[in-house]
Order: C-alpha cells, then structure tokens, then sequence
C-alpha cells in the first residue's frame, strides 16, 4: 500500500450524541476506507462552558467517556461538532494525533487541527487548513442506495413511474413549518406526479408535526406513505434509490446533501419564511452546480453528478496525511 493511503495505525472517530455530527464523523471515516474504533462521548454540564475556556481538554466529558480515551493512542481523530473540539484537541496534545475537524469550531484553538472542513455556505474565512465542502458529509452511497431499493423493489412496484421521492423536514428551532406551507408543497408535489402519470413515496420526520396532516391530504396522486413513528423498516433509503425524482424540503443541509447522492433529479422547497440566510445560500450553491433546482409543479428530464461531500473530504485527508507523515 502506497504511503498516500497506508492505513494508519489507530482511527478514531468521535461520536456524540447529536444524529448530525454522527452521520458526518461516521460518513467520512467509511469513506477514508480505513479500520476505524468509534469513541462514544458523553457530556456533563461543564461541556456548555465556551470552548475558549475548555481548552484543549477532557473537562467536559463524563467519568465513563474519558475512560474510553487513553493510550495507545491513535495515528488519525475525526471529529464533527463544537463540544468534540476540545476533545480532539487534548488527544493531539497527548500524541501529536492528526486531527480532522467537521465544521467550524471557533477560533480559539483552531490552529491545533491538522485539518478543518467547513461548508461553503458558512462563509469561514481563508486558512490554511481550512477546506470548503459543498453542503454534508454523511452515510449515503449510491452503493447503499441500491442496497435498500431491492429489498424495496417488489413491495413498491405497483406504484406507476416515473416515481417521486417526497421527503418532508419541518419547523426548526426558530422557523415554523406551517400546514398551509405542508399543504402548498404537498399540491405541487401531486401535480407533478399526475402529469407526468406517475406516483409519490412519501416520508416525513418528527419535525414535520402537526403539519403532516395537511401535507399527505393534499398528495393527491397514487402513493405509498410512511410517517414519522410508522413501524416497521423506514423506506426512507429505498425512497432515494428507487426514485425517478426527488422533492426535498430545503430546511435541513444534510436531507439536501442526501438527497443529492441519487442521480434523479433533486427539486427544493424552500419557502423564504421557513429558511434562513444560510440555508439560502446552500440552496443557491446547490442550483449553480446543478445538484438540484426550485420546485415547481413540473417534472423535467436532467440528471447530475452525485454529491459526495465526505469523499471529497476523504480525500483530502488522505493527501494531508501523507504530507503531514513525510514532514516528521
């Protein structure tokens, strides 16, 4: 094996408890193709304290986590998310470790990381182990897409073509997915369906609310449903991977970034009350690449590359890495 990709001696990958920061360690580390050990992270309440004063430290870490975290130490750190910076840090203080960090982790302390990457949305300014991705690492392959739509295949064949992936977010923390808004978009997604004389598979999320109601009243169209809390194995994957299009709602970076990883052609809706400046920024990105366009309620004929911020990433990593072992 060449020295760009030996295989390092130890990767970790730091995982907390956030699904987000998860999916993006996890999506990179399966990308690197490297053995990986996942090291869970539990927080107490010191994890709030700002990380200017954490330092580079275990202090906000629980009895039981810091236990997982001692020698040998490992070679590559992946981590994703403020309250693992600290974490990552202490770890490359203790072992000189390449540390990769996922998203911006502020200023102080920055310098330490071997390797930042950050949207291009968020508009971080230039450094020299700063790179921009567009939009989410996360799971996804076509790989795995295709895994899920056969098990799909035969229990969604009787839905007619060209299929529609409907895939619903919701309401954030500051923003409200109204069912007027569920409503608008579930009209938009049947009128497509319908004349194009095809069908919709539906999916919402535990944000989706109240709002679900409305949204799968007004799909109009032949369907196949799954609603947040439906038993049984969510379609969610198998959705993606049998889709002739896609229709995603633009409130959530990663579902966006996801739904890019199929060839389909990808339509956001993205109301301007229900997105913030960021989100519409991302949007934006993703329409000049060609990754996705506005939703209307017209199905058209165009493909694209997939989406593949984690193995952009990866390899990245991997280019660093071999300069960063060649250098010591």
């Amino acid at each position: 094996m060449s020295e760009a990709t030996a295989q390092p001696s130890a990767t970790w990958a730091l995982l907390d408890e956030r699904a987000g920061n998860r999916a993006q360690c996890l999506g990179i580390a399966r990308a690197l193709g490297f053995l990986f050990e996942a090291r869970e992270l539990e927080y107490t309440r010191a994890a709030a304290v700002p990380n200017p004063l954490l330092g580079a430290s275990f202090r906000g870490l629980s009895k039981r986590a810091r236990a997982r975290l001692k020698p040998p130490w490992p070679e590559l750190v992946i981590a994703a998310g403020r309250r693992t910076a600290p974490v990552a840090r202490a770890i490359r203080r203790a072992s000189g470790a390449f540390i990769v960090q996922i998203m911006f982790p502020g200023v102080a302390g920055s310098d330490d990381f071997s390797l930042i990457a950050v949207p291009r949305h968020d508009r971080i300014r230039e450094r020299a182990n700063v790179i921009r991705m567009t939009g989410a690492p996360h799971e996804l392959t076509r790989a795995g897409l295709e895994e899920a739509a056969q098990r799909w295949r035969a229990r969604l064949e009787h839905l007619p073509r060209p299929r529609i992936a409907l895939i619903v977010g919701g309401s954030t923390r500051r923003r409200t997915f109204s069912p007027d808004m569920a409503a608008e978009l579930g009209g938009l997604s049947a009128t497509m369906a319908r004349e194009s004389g095809g069908s919709l598979m539906v999916t919402t999320s535990r944000r989706t609310g109240r709002a679900a109601a409305a949204l799968i009243e007004a799909c109009d169209a032949p369907r196949h449903v799954h609603r947040w809390g439906d038993s049984g194995e969510n379609p969610y994957v198998a959705y993606l991977g049998l889709a002739d299009a896609v229709v995603v709602t633009g409130d959530s970076v990663s579902m966006c970034s996801e739904a890019c990883v199929a060839p389909a052609p990808v339509y956001i809706y993205a109301p301007a009350t229900v997105i913030t400046p960021k989100h519409a920024r991302f949007h934006a990105e993703l329409f000049e690449r060609g990754y996705a366009r506005p939703l209307t309620d017209r199905l058209e004929h165009w493909s694209h590359a997939p989406l593949d911020a984690a193995g952009e990433v990866a390899a990245e990593i991997k280019r660093r890495l071999s300069a960063w072992r060649q250098a010591r």
